[in-house]
């Protein structure tokens, strides 16, 4: 996987971050969902890296990348202290400016990233998901199931880890898609693994339900990314089109992402939720020609 690319370690002064970066052209940085790592980008990532400085790294709390401790505020885990690392680690490589996309989690950091640090951003694009916000806003009973383990790893410490940590195949077992290749399932499962991964994942969750939830609160509805976006969702994914019998009616995830940024485009692939490793050839394909445009 990756090959060509380079790898290693940066220390951004909060955390030491992994990272692989290959390619030429523009920079465009790839940022990964749960239970995954940068690993989730290796079918795209070379592609992309005939056009592009192709920069995948894994998030804090994620594969090769530190996992600090417990605070009580979460904020170690806020996507907004995961954007600053991401944001150190393309200064440290030159980049000033470039292009982002992010899927799940990583698309979390990637929007948080664009509303704080917009001089950076180029263009956006997340995948499969709307605003942490706009999720817990709009969840009914229906999409309440559908992301049941947003309430569970968001319980506090140390339920959810000890629960995993008795049976932790099995949870992985809920998570892993069979999309994912050998070798990519083999590398997330090594990670999971270990317990301070677990924790690590508890613990973004956890800021999600609070001090993520507390900053998107005050940008909802504000149009503060400034950069075109472009929102990629499954078919069978969490970010589909779909009915509800929540008070919002129909979710409609590119009239939801306009409150939040001026220029959205959307498109649907024929997907389930991971949509670099179900269905790459379109993935790929979408990608570079919104980063190319």
């Amino acid at each position: 996987m990756f090959e060509g690319f380079e790898h290693g370690t940066i220390d951004t002064g909060e955390a030491q971050i992994h990272l692989r970066f290959g390619g030429n052209g523009p920079p465009l940085l790839l940022l990964h969902g749960n239970p995954q790592t940068h690993v989730m980008w290796h079918l795209v990532a070379p592609r992309l890296a005939r056009d592009f400085t192709v920069v995948a790294t894994d998030l804090r709390g994620y594969g090769d990348s530190s996992k600090p401790p417990y605070t009580d505020d979460h904020a170690p885990y806020s996507k907004r202290a995961l954007a600053r690392d991401q944001v150190e680690v393309m200064r440290q490589l030159g980049f000033e400016q470039f292009f982002l996309a992010g899927h799940d989690r990583g698309a979390r950091v990637s929007y948080r990233l664009a509303i704080d640090h917009p001089e950076c951003v180029e263009r956006l694009a997340v995948l499969d998901v709307v605003p942490t916000f706009e999720t817990f806003r709009r969840a009914d009973s229906q999409t309440s199931l559908r992301i049941w383990h947003w309430y569970f790893l968001a319980q506090p410490a140390d339920f959810p880890e000890r629960v995993i940590g008795k049976a932790p195949e099995e949870f992985f077992g809920r998570w892993a898609a069979p999309c994912f290749t050998p070798e990519a399932r083999a590398e997330y499962w090594r990670c999971f693994q270990d317990p301070n991964t677990i924790r690590a994942i508890c613990e973004d969750y956890r800021a999600g339900a609070t001090v993520d939830l507390e900053h998107d609160a005050e940008d909802a509805g504000q149009q503060r990314i400034q950069c075109p976006v472009l929102m990629l969702w499954g078919s069978r994914g969490f970010g589909a089109p779909r009915s509800s019998t929540g008070p919002e009616g129909t979710f409609d995830p590119v009239a939801i992402w306009r409150g939040w940024a001026k220029d959205v485009r959307g498109a649907g692939i024929d997907s389930g939720h991971f949509l670099a490793e179900e269905r790459p050839d379109e993935t790929y394909a979408e990608l570079h020609a919104f980063f190319s445009a």
